[in-house]
């Protein structure tokens, strides 16, 4: 697969105008900035030609040059909380090309959010996408455990609860269940082409590489960063 680098980046989105942590891209993650996880382990996958941050905070540009990517600009738009990451990627890869000229077939977005997904599964999981039939999207998920939305329930506007999937049995056991996968930010892959195409990973065809539940933690709020660590001691045998 070497040969195939050239044509393959990953692409971190990271805006600097996080509210539920503030600045949690660059928070200190067991001594270093959360971002430079996902940074070294691009990196030290060696599946690269181009690990591009895409970020409109220049305090966040000049820590991931630090420790070794490409933030050569700003991004000029699509930096709101309401637009979907893939349109800033697809933002990243357009002033990418203005910039220096590059285009990549395989796009690879890793979200920085992810501190704990490891080289190994990255290549793992481009491996993976390389051998499917028609190069359609390959998100990274995990299995649900002890939350299992089979067995949500939803209060409606007169205070009711009532089940969110109608056809399920509350009695049916844990191990009867169907089993779910709960998608992760950690990798995200498609080719150029087709994140084009549909303007987002979910193409027709997606499949999913599955994780643990411990490299597949998103950090959005701080519950989520207190697991997050949880995680990292069992990664690291620290309990």
């Amino acid at each position: 697969m070497d040969n195939l680098v050239d044509k393959r980046i990953a692409i971190i989105p990271a805006r600097g105008g996080s509210k539920r942590i503030p600045k949690k891209n660059i928070l200190d993650f067991f001594g270093k900035p959360m971002i430079a996880w996902t940074i070294e382990s691009a990196l030290n996958s060696k599946m690269f030609e181009t690990v591009l941050v895409s970020t409109d905070d220049e305090e966040i540009a000049k820590i991931s040059r630090n420790y070794g990517a490409e933030a050569p600009f700003l991004r000029n738009r699509n930096f709101d909380d309401h637009i979907p990451v893939s349109e800033a990627t697809l933002t990243a890869l357009e002033q990418l090309k203005a910039y220096n000229g590059k285009t990549f077939e395989t796009i690879v977005q890793l979200m920085p959010n992810c501190p704990l997904r490891s080289e190994k599964s990255i290549v793992k999981q481009l491996e993976f996408f390389e051998k499917t039939e028609l190069k359609q999207s390959v998100l990274s998920g995990f299995n649900y455990g002890f939350f299992n939305p089979w067995w949500a329930h939803q209060k409606d506007r007169t205070g009711k609860y009532k089940k969110v999937f109608n056809d399920f049995s509350t009695v049916k056991r844990s191990q009867d269940l169907e089993p779910l996968i709960c998608p992760s930010g950690a990798t995200w892959i498609s080719t150029f082409k087709n994140l084009k195409k549909y303007n987002s990973f979910y193409s027709d065809e997606y499949t999913f590489h599955k994780l643990s539940w411990q490299e597949a933690i998103d950090i959005d709020d701080e519950s989520d960063l207190l697991l997050a660590k949880a995680a990292y001691l069992i990664l690291n045998e620290r309990i």
